[in-house]
């Protein structure tokens, strides 16, 4: 028995029966031999942590646009805190962790630059269709990856990343998890960004959902945490108690009135739109510009463009911007 099997055999009895087992798995579109030490959903995790995408979180907006403080969450240190929230959860029901793992570095592979700021801009009438960034990143690991051959990543990691966003449902429990443990990490964290920010204070946040949920980032984390974990252990189903669940919700409503739509945060909003929008016109008109690796896709001219422009960070973007609308200063 090699290592992988024992990994196997250790989750067929420790885990919880609503679990979802490596060797259960509906497997890759390509079939993979077997590798000796990782199971399907740790080799899955580990391909998305080496690809480029994961590594271009890093300079993706969360909420802040190009912020200048180092302690500013981007994408990046977002999918990791909502990977560490995620795997809490599933070790404490006994569910899959790695594929818990998988599905949460994974989740915003495809995002935008300049956050949901870059989805907006990629909007109807402006491109043929709305522009919905977990189905972007399941592009990016299913075809865009590796050249595009994509990562062949099992049928459970691609199905928890398209339906994290909360009008989906993922297959599996431990997608459930992540979809979750996403709105746990976003919320918490941008309301420690926003106060660091200036924007909001301690003072501001709703004192009702604080008196549910705790005063400090860490206590409403643990407090999301144990009530999802006492509510959904044993269940074939993830739930939360109504009224934690409603002070989440209700947290994340505040959010989006003083943090996310009416603040100093969303004033280079409007920059942003039209800064990626002209990104967007320039290459449909002059589509022989982009770059070799998407031009010779064969896809229609405005995927190409929408692949090229979701894959940009930040500062990439404005680069391009630069670059292409900007006159240069006469150096003569």
């Amino acid at each position: 028995m090699n290592i992988r099997e024992m990994i196997e055999e250790r989750e067929t009895k420790f885990l919880s029966p609503y679990a979802m087992l490596s060797t259960a798995s509906k497997g890759r579109k390509r079939e993979e031999e077997p590798n000796l030490v990782r199971t399907a959903f740790q080799r899955d995790r580990d391909r998305i942590i080496h690809t480029k995408s994961f590594r271009r979180l890093k300079h993706k907006t969360q909420v802040f646009l190009a912020p200048e403080g180092d302690h500013y969450r981007t994408r990046l240190t977002h999918t990791l805190e909502v990977s560490q929230v995620s795997r809490t959860i599933a070790r404490a029901l006994q569910l899959n962790e790695d594929l818990t793992e998988a599905i949460a570095l994974g989740h915003d592979l495809g995002h935008t630059p300049f956050g949901h700021t870059g989805e907006d801009a990629l909007t109807p009438p402006y491109v043929e269709k709305q522009f919905e960034h977990n189905l972007q990143s399941v592009r990016v690991a299913d075809v865009l990856e590796r050249d595009g051959r994509g990562l062949n990543l099992t049928w459970e990691v691609l199905d928890g990343i398209e339906n994290h966003v909360e009008e989906r449902t993922p297959s599996t429990l431990e997608g459930k998890v992540v979809r979750l443990a996403d709105r746990i990490a976003y919320i918490n964290h941008d309301i420690d960004d926003a106060i660091r920010a200036g924007i909001i204070t301690e003072k501001d946040l709703p004192s009702a959902q604080i008196r549910i949920l705790g005063d400090t980032g860490g206590k409403r984390i643990n407090s999301l945490v144990i009530d999802m974990v006492e509510n959904s252990l044993g269940k074939d189903d993830i739930h939360m108690s109504r009224n934690v669940y409603s002070a989440m919700e209700e947290m994340k409503a505040f959010l989006y009135k003083h943090v996310y739509i009416g603040s100093e945060a969303k004033q280079e909003h409007s920059k942003a739109i039209n800064l990626l929008r002209a990104l967007y016109s320039y290459y449909m008109e002059h589509p022989g510009d982009l770059p070799v690796e998407y031009k010779e896709r064969r896809n229609k001219e405005s995927v190409k463009v929408i692949d090229y422009i979701a894959g940009m960070t930040d500062r990439y973007a404005l680069r391009e911007y630069e670059r292409l609308f900007m006159p240069r200063v006469w150096q003569g």
